[in-house]
């Protein structure tokens, strides 16, 4: 809901919980006023009368106090929009209209022959903004920075800092820290998300898990970010973002081009972190995930069993083994295209091995089928090997440096999808074979980062960092069109490629290549921070875990680990003996009983992966479920209660384990004695109102 004052020059968004609210002085100066508790159009108005400090010789009063900050001006924080004309460079804007068109509120600038476009839409209570920059008279307008938005925190003292960090295979993990007074930057120079920091921020003063303000920023975009945080000199905390990693140059924008940026989203809960949590999943199923209400299927991945030594054969004889435990889908990692027996060949040529397949995917897409399975294939479209066709017919559709050694990682470079042609070769080979099998998943790789983003001949190379991600989305979305019954997963040598951006496209996204059940549940927590489990992919692995760190740990561990998510099985299912087969089938049976809870209820972090019991707790309508892990028992002391939350305090719960009612689980008040010991690892209790 937007409400606007008679003046038209006070806005005020409004949400169930929460309201965000801006002014324009006479002077045309935008200044904001409000984020945080929902109050009505008179408060604004009365925020809006209240006069800035004075000028000081060293200081601005628009510094922390103004909504948009451009550069140039009595501005010295770091501007959010900076451009670049032949004459010169900054803005000085002046005011030209607003306009609303259902939930969405526009205001429009003008500076000479540039336009921008200030976006801002309330959805629930998150505030999606996001910037239109047009170059309307100028010969050419180089866009250095246009972020979508800056955030204005209340005057506080005390300001903490979360934020998730890592590398790969140990990616989403919190870290909390007080906040100091300057910038505290974090981002991404690798032309996607990065494993090393998720493009999200909250701040808070002295919120707990369930009670207290906290404020949060999403970035929507999937490559090269940027988001600062600054404490000014005045105590005052202003949080600017957006695409490319510094000011080195976005765009090159001609006459009658314009640039929109990605969204920018702002989230203030009083519900503590837990609170500000649930907000985010609900608002991401309900704005962002496509087909969010639909329950995702639980999956096997060929991968970790035959890595790339496949065959059409070897792979039917998993997918029995799949379907007799309950998976619902089969995905043929990588190792079928091309001459891919290893990594180094092969990408890009993207045709069935003919001696693997000799009549191509799909009689084992129909196999997998007839066995009462959904069929997936996985493939990494950016990415070229040296040796493979398409590399020797088109060397130049690389990203390289004129005159420089083309760094290979992985064996593999990348292509330059900001070319119009290899976008369309990767249409058509893309298209085609949807077209040639029956396929229903596609797990969508990306195993390096930039290094040599060149583009000799190109008027402005720098631009494919910001095209690259503009035709990876306008590829999805095409590929989306033509082919909806196919579901997407977004993967990046695990959790490299996790935003709202790449989100709104895909299905699901691999949390981390760290399949290794104990260490998931420091990964899952952090992820959950911000996304919700419906598109968090787990999996269930061998053990000893071969891949990582060759812990041993229980298949019933390593099943509720996973079922904290989209559950997978990643293991050897071949080597499995028929006790574990067994086991894992009432496991797969139990979790699609529970599906519906865990997907799509909201979630209660009950105790942090920190010690001893770890617990996580989903509540939808009448249903609850609660997945405990003891990870540690000091001197035989039998697991802590749990305290269940989001349950009605005046109703009864019975209270089943594992398909039977626990006669070792406590339910007394809302409370969970879960009954853990050394034997009994990991646990999971549903709950009923009776």
């Amino acid at each position: 809901m937007v409400d606007i004052a008679e003046n038209g020059r006070t806005w005020l968004l409004s949400g169930p919980a929460s309201s965000y609210a801006l002014h324009l002085t006479e002077a045309d100066e935008l200044l904001h006023l409000h984020w945080g508790p929902r109050i009505e159009l008179a408060d604004a108005e009365a925020l809006a009368v209240r006069p800035l400090p004075g000028y000081w010789p060293f200081e601005s009063p628009l510094d922390g106090r103004e909504e948009y900050p451009v550069e140039g001006g009595p501005r010295f924080v770091r501007p959010a929009l900076s451009v670049r004309t032949e004459e010169r460079r900054g803005t000085e804007w002046t005011f030209e209209t607003y306009e609303t068109e259902g939930d969405e509120l526009r205001l429009r600038f003008r500076d000479a022959g540039l336009s921008v476009t200030l976006h801002y839409r309330m959805r629930a209570d998150v505030v999606e903004r996001w910037v239109t920059v047009g170059n309307q008279g100028h010969a050419r307008v180089e866009l250095l920075r246009a972020d979508p938005a800056a955030w204005t925190l209340p005057d506080r003292e005390g300001w903490r800092l979360s934020q998730l960090h890592g590398r790969w295979a140990a990616e989403s993990r919190l870290t909390v820290s007080p906040l100091t007074y300057g910038e505290k930057v974090i981002g991404s120079r690798r032309g996607h998300t990065g494993h090393q920091h998720l493009p999200w921020v909250a701040l808070d003063t002295d919120a707990t898990e369930e009670r207290g303000e906290v404020y949060g920023c999403a970035l929507g975009w999937s490559g090269s970010w940027r988001i600062a945080v600054a404490q000014l000199p005045d105590a005052r905390v202003q949080i600017t973002g957006g695409a490319g990693y510094d000011d080195s140059g976005l765009l090159m924008l001609g006459e009658g081009e314009s640039y929109t940026s990605p969204v920018f989203a702002g989230l203030w809960s009083d519900g503590g972190f837990g609170g500000a949590s649930r907000a985010w999943h609900a608002y991401q199923r309900a704005y962002v995930i496509p087909d969010a209400g639909r329950d995702r299927p639980v999956l096997f991945n060929s991968w970790e069993a035959t890595n790339f030594d496949i065959s059409e054969e070897q792979q039917a004889t998993l997918a029995r083994r799949a379907a007799a435990i309950g998976v619902e889908l089969f995905v043929v990692d990588d190792g079928w295209f091309g001459t891919r027996t290893s990594d180094r060949a092969g990408l890009g040529d993207w045709t069935p091995n003919p001696d693997r397949f000799p009549n191509g995917l799909k009689p084992l897409a129909d196999y997998v089928h007839a066995l009462g399975m959904q069929f997936g294939i996985w493939v990494e479209p950016e990415m070229v090997n040296p040796d493979s066709d398409l590399y020797r017919a088109h060397p130049d559709w690389v990203q390289y440096q004129s005159g420089r050694k083309r760094t290979e990682l992985r064996n593999q470079l990348v292509l330059n999808l900001a070319r119009e042609d290899v976008q369309e070769y990767l249409w058509e080979q893309l298209d085609s074979l949807l077209s040639s099998a029956p396929v229903d998943y596609v797990k969508w790789d990306f195993n390096r980062c930039f290094t040599d983003a060149g583009w000799p001949g190109d008027p402005y190379p720098q631009r494919l960092w910001v095209d690259h991600v503009r035709a990876l989305y306008a590829l999805l979305d095409r590929l989306r069109a033509a082919h909806p019954g196919v579901a997407f997963e977004s993967c990046s040598g695990g959790g490299g490629r996790i935003d709202l951006g790449v989100m709104s496209r895909t299905d699901q996204v691999w949390t981390s290549d760290n399949t290794d059940p104990l260490d998931r549940l420091a990964i899952q927590h952090g992820f959950s921070q911000i996304h919700p489990a419906r598109i968090m992919a787990a999996w269930v692995t061998d053990s000893p875990n071969h891949q990582l760190n060759g812990r041993v740990s229980s298949l019933r561990f390593r099943f509720v680990s996973a079922m904290a998510g989209v559950l997978g099985v990643g293991g050897d299912l071949a080597e499995w003996t028929e006790g574990e087969l067994a086991e894992a089938r009432e496991w797969v049976e139990l979790y699609k009983d529970i599906r519906p809870v865990v997907q799509h209820g909201e979630l209660y972090r009950l105790r942090p992966p920190e010690g001893g019991l770890s617990a996580v707790q989903y509540v939808r309508g009448d249903e609850a479920v609660v997945l405990a892990w003891l990870q540690a028992q000091r001197y035989g002391e039998p697991a802590p209660a749990l305290r269940l939350r989001g349950l009605d305090p005046t109703a009864s719960y019975e209270c089943r384990e594992t398909g039977e009612v626990h006669r070792g689980a406590v339910l007394l008040h809302h409370g969970l004695r879960t009954g853990l010991r050394g034997d009994l690892d990991a646990a999971v209790f549903r709950f009923r109102r009776i």
